[in-house]
C-alpha cells in the first residue's frame, strides 16, 4: 500500500516537473495556445485563492496542481499562468477559494470542487466538467456564413438528436452532427435555406431526476436549455467518442450545410444555466463567483428566477456581457454560424437587480457589434417572469422577433373564433402594429404556428388539451390554453371526416404561414404529420415521443408534396417577400375584399378575407396572388379581380384532396373561367394570374 502511494507521487512530481509555468497574461480569457505553451486566464473578482488543476489524456485521478501566485499570477480581477510542456487532449480545471470564509449565501465558493472554465471551448465529461486544452485544426476552405438576406428565409427549428435519433432515420451517425449532414437532401428537397438547431452547446442532462410514471424510464434534460458552457458543442452530438473532438464535427456540419446552401441558427441560452437553484450542482459560474455571475435577492441573497430554471444569469454587469459577446463572436468567426435565436431574450434586457431597463447595454451592444454585423440576431421576446415585449423589445432596427402574437392569432383565426378578421390581415402583412414604429421591417417578424415548444401542428388539430402525464409533473407542466381544436375527437380517431377536416386544417395554417410577409419557420416533422400524442412539453423525452419517425415521409407524402411546393412558391414570388412597410416600387400592393369586391368585412361576426397581392418587377412584369381564407363552417362565393388578357390559375384549394389541393408548376393547374371562385367551409384558397 505505502509503495503504491509512493509510486502515484512520484507520478504526479514527474508529471508536475514537465510542466513549466509562468505569469501568462490576462486576456484572451479560457485556455489559449501560445507559441511556447498554453496560456489559461480566468476571472473572479472575490476568489482569495485559485488552483489550476491539468490532467493528462484520459487522467480521471488527482491531476496535477498549480496553485496561482496572486502577486505573480493575478492582474486586477484576471487570474492567469502560461504552462509548457502540456501533451494533446490534456483536460484541466479550477478549484477556488475565499479566506477568511464569510457571507456564504453571497458568496459560493467550495475549494474542494472542480469547476468548468466558462470560456472553455470543448468539455471532457467526467465526474464534473472539465475544459479540454484546445487542439482542433480544421480547413475551411473557402467556407464562411453565408449572409442570406433575412428576408428570404424559410427556417426549419429542428434538435440535433431527436431529428436522426430514431432508427427509421436510416443514417450511419444517428442523433449527431454527422447525422444531420446525412439529411441535407431531404431539407434541400424540402426547400428550406435555414435551420434553427435547439440548444447545442454542452448542457446538464440529467436533470430533471425524475421518471415517467407511465413506463419508469429516467426523464431527461433532452431540448438542452440546461447550459453549462456557452462555447463547447454538445459532446453526446458526435458521432466519434474516441478520435475526434465535437468541435471538428460542428465544424464539418456547418460547412456541409453552408455548401447546400442552408445557413445555420443556434437556439443560445444566456439567461440562466444548468447550475439552478441553491440546491442545484456547483458546476462554474457558481464557484467562481457567484454574485458576479447570478441576479441575487440584495436582501436574503436567493437566486432571482426570472427564467422559470431556478437562477437568472446577470447578463448586463460588464464582465458577463463580455462573456456573451465573447461566446456569440466565437460562433461566427470560429465556428461559421449565421445566426443566433436568443431564448428568453427579454432577460437580457433586465439590470443587475431585475429591474427593466430602457435601453440594455447588452442587447444594444449586440445589435451594434461590428463582427456580428451580418449575423441574424432573433429575440423570444418574453421571460418565464411575464415580462412580455413582442413588438417592444428594444431593437434598434436590427432585432428580429419570434412573433408570439402571430402564433395565436392565426390559431384563433382558423379555428374559427370571432373577431380574427383584421387582427389576421394585420398579421398577412407582416405585423406593422408590432414592427413599423420600431423602424423594423416585415422581415423582422419570425412567423410561426408551432415551435419545439408546444403542440405539434398535427397535435394542434387533435387535441383540446394537453396530455403531460408522462412528464412526470402530474400533468401541471405545459401551457394550459393551445388555442388548439380537436375537430371534435380527442386524439386518436377512426372518423374519416374528422381526419380529413383535421387535414385541411393543418394546411390551412400551413398556407396561412407560407404565404404572410414576414419570415416564416416550421417546426421539425410537422411537414409529415408528427404527433407528440398530444405532449406539449416534451423538453424531458428523448423516445420515440420527441424523435422524428421517418416512416412518415411514405405514410404522409401528401402532406410534405404540399409543404414543398408550398415553400417552392413562396421563393418564386418576391410578392411574399415584402422588404419595407413603405411603399417602395419593389413592395406589392395590398387590396383588400371580401365576398365582394371592395368590400372586406371587418365585423365580429366575419371569419373570411381576401387578399389581392400586386407587384411590378424591375423589368414591369407583374405578379398578381389572390389569397382567400375562410375561417367560417360554411362555404362562400367569392368574386374576383378582373385582369385584363390573363386568367386566374388555382395553386390551392384546401378543401381538395391530394393531388388537386396543391398545384406543381409542370402539373396543369385548373383554370378559373368564372369572375368567382367558391370557397369551401374552413378552407384556404390561392389564386396565381397567368
Amino acid at each position: 500500500m505505502e509503495r503504491g502511494e509512493t509510486t502515484l507521487h512520484d507520478k504526479r512530481e514527474a508529471e508536475r516537473q514537465a510542466l513549466q509555468a509562468s505569469r501568462g497574461a490576462p486576456l484572451p480569457l479560457g485556455a489559449t495556445p501560445q507559441p511556447i505553451g498554453i496560456n489559461f486566464a480566468i476571472f473572479s473578482r472575490h476568489a482569495t485563492g485559485v488552483t489550476l488543476r491539468i490532467f493528462g489524456p484520459g487522467d480521471h485521478g488527482h491531476g496535477v496542481e498549480l496553485a496561482l501566485d496572486p502577486r505573480l499570477n493575478r492582474t486586477g480581477d484576471i487570474w492567469h499562468v502560461l504552462v509548457r510542456g502540456l501533451a494533446e487532449g490534456a483536460h484541466y480545471a479550477y478549484r477556488m477559494e475565499r479566506t477568511p470564509y464569510s457571507e456564504p449565501r453571497v458568496h459560493r465558493f467550495t475549494p474542494h470542487l472542480d469547476l468548468l472554465d466558462p470560456y472553455a471551448k470543448a468539455v471532457s465529461i467526467q465526474a464534473t466538467p472539465h475544459a479540454l486544452i484546445p487542439s482542433d485544426t480544421f480547413d475551411w476552405e473557402s467556407d464562411q456564413p453565408l449572409n442570406l438576406p433575412l428576408a428570404d428565409a424559410v427556417i426549419y427549428e429542428l434538435h440535433v438528436r431527436g431529428f436522426t435519433q430514431d432508427p427509421s432515420s436510416a443514417t450511419e451517425h444517428p442523433g449527431t452532427f454527422l447525422g444531420l449532414t446525412e439529411k441535407i437532401p431531404y431539407l434541400k428537397e424540402l426547400g428550406v435555406n435555414a435551420v434553427e438547431l435547439l440548444p447545442v452547446h454542452e448542457f446538464a442532462d440529467m436533470r430533471p431526476e425524475r421518471v415517467n410514471p407511465l413506463t419508469g424510464e429516467r426523464l431527461v434534460n433532452y431540448w438542452g436549455y440546461d447550459p453549462i458552457s456557452f462555447f463547447a458543442p454538445k459532446n453526446s452530438y458526435r458521432a466519434d467518442p474516441v478520435n475526434t473532438e465535437p468541435v471538428r464535427e460542428f465544424k464539418t456540419m456547418v460547412k456541409a450545410f453552408h455548401s447546400a446552401g442552408i445557413e445555420v441558427i443556434l437556439d443560445v441560452v444566456f439567461n440562466h444555466t444548468g447550475e439552478g437553484d441553491e440546491f442545484g450542482p456547483t458546476l462554474s459560474f457558481r464557484g467562481i463567483d457567484n454574485v458576479v455571475y447570478y441576479m441575487l435577492d440584495r436582501a436574503t441573497c436567493d437566486y432571482l428566477n426570472y427564467s422559470g430554471c431556478g437562477n437568472t444569469l446577470n447578463c448586463n454587469h460588464p464582465v458577463v456581457r463580455d462573456l456573451i459577446l465573447c461566446a456569440l463572436r466565437y460562433w461566427v468567426t470560429e465556428m461559421h454560424v449565421d445566426g443566433f435565436r436568443f431564448d428568453l431574450a427579454s432577460i437580457l434586457g433586465r439590470g443587475r437587480d431585475g429591474a427593466v431597463l430602457v435601453n440594455p447595454p447588452l442587447l444594444e451592444n449586440l445589435a451594434a457589434d461590428p463582427i456580428l454585423a451580418n449575423t441574424k440576431l432573433i429575440a423570444e421576446a418574453w421571460d418565464a417572469a411575464g415580462l412580455y415585449q413582442v413588438g417592444t423589445f428594444p431593437a434598434w432596427g436590427r432585432w428580429a422577433e419570434w412573433n408570439g402574437r402571430f402564433r395565436d392569432d392565426v390559431r384563433r383565426f382558423v379555428r374559427g373564433d370571432p373577431g380574427m378578421v383584421s387582427v389576421l390581415a394585420t398579421r398577412l402583412c407582416g405585423s406593422p402594429d408590432l414592427y413599423q414604429a420600431s423602424e423594423r421591417q416585415p422581415y423582422h417578424s419570425i412567423n410561426f404556428v408551432t415551435c419545439h415548444d408546444g403542440f405539434t401542428l398535427a397535435d394542434l388539430v387533435s387535441y383540446n388539451e394537453k396530455h403531460n402525464l408522462a412528464n412526470g409533473e402530474n400533468n401541471l407542466d405545459g401551457a394550459n390554453d393551445n388555442l388548439s381544436w380537436n375537430c371534435g375527437a380527442e386524439g386518436l380517431t377512426d372518423s374519416p371526416e374528422i381526419l380529413r377536416l383535421r387535414r385541411r386544417q393543418v394546411k390551412n395554417m400551413a398556407t396561412l404561414l407560407l404565404m404572410a410577409h414576414g419570415v416564416p419557420m416550421i417546426l421539425a416533422g410537422d411537414e409529415l404529420g408528427r404527433t407528440q400524442e398530444g405532449n406539449n412539453n416534451a423538453y424531458c423525452q428523448d423516445n420515440a415521443l420527441s424523435w422524428i419517425d421517418w416512416s412518415l415521409t411514405e405514410r404522409n407524402a401528401d402532406l410534405f408534396r404540399f409543404f414543398r411546393l408550398l415553400i417552392a412558391f413562396r421563393r418564386q414570388h418576391a410578392a411574399l417577400r415584402r422588404i419595407s412597410f413603405v411603399p417602395l416600387p419593389c413592395c406589392p400592393r395590398i387590396e383588400w375584399n371580401g365576398v365582394k369586391l371592395g368590400q372586406p368585412d371587418w365585423s365580429w361576426h366575419s371569419r373570411s378575407l381576401a387578399m389581392h397581392l400586386l407587384r411590378h418587377d424591375e423589368n414591369g412584369i407583374e405578379d398578381r396572388i389572390y389569397l382567400i381564407a375562410n375561417a367560417h363552417w360554411e362555404e362562400h362565393k367569392f368574386e374576383l379581380p378582373a385582369i385584363a388578357n390573363r386568367f386566374w390559375l388555382r395553386f390551392i384549394d384546401t378543401t381538395l384532396e391530394s393531388p388537386e389541393d396543391i398545384s406543381d408548376q409542370e402539373e396543369s393547374s385548373f383554370l378559373v373561367r368564372e369572375n368567382y371562385y367558391t370557397v369551401g367551409p374552413r378552407s384556404v384558397v390561392v389564386l396565381v394570374a397567368k
